[in-house]
């Protein structure tokens, strides 16, 4: 498994929004055989127009092939409405079991 840490800044009044896409993101990716276990959405408490989305995943191949999805991309098209900034991805690395 792999964790992967997804970087956002929204736009002022677009956090509500946002929130929302992330669940609805949640819910598609588990109800399909994606290779993604799980996802949390956490938010700044210093700054409540960024977040995180912390995820884990069953290797890092799911990832990858989840975010060359047309899916994905057509969401990160979307973003760029709400975003203030270019998010930033991180892999924290594998889970040893």
């Amino acid at each position: 498994m792999i964790n992967v840490g997804l970087y956002y800044r929204v736009k002022d009044g677009h956090e509500k929004e946002f929130e929302d896409k992330f669940n609805g993101v949640v819910d598609l990716l588990k109800s399909n055989d994606l290779g993604f276990i799980d996802g949390k959405l956490y938010r700044e408490v210093k700054c409540p127009r960024e977040y995180m989305i912390y995820t884990v995943w069953k290797d890092k191949k799911s990832f990858e092939d989840f975010i060359q999805m047309e899916a994905y991309k057509s969401t990160v098209d979307y973003g760029k409405t709400i975003l203030d900034s270019t998010p930033r991805h991180k892999i924290f690395g594998e889970l040893i079991d």
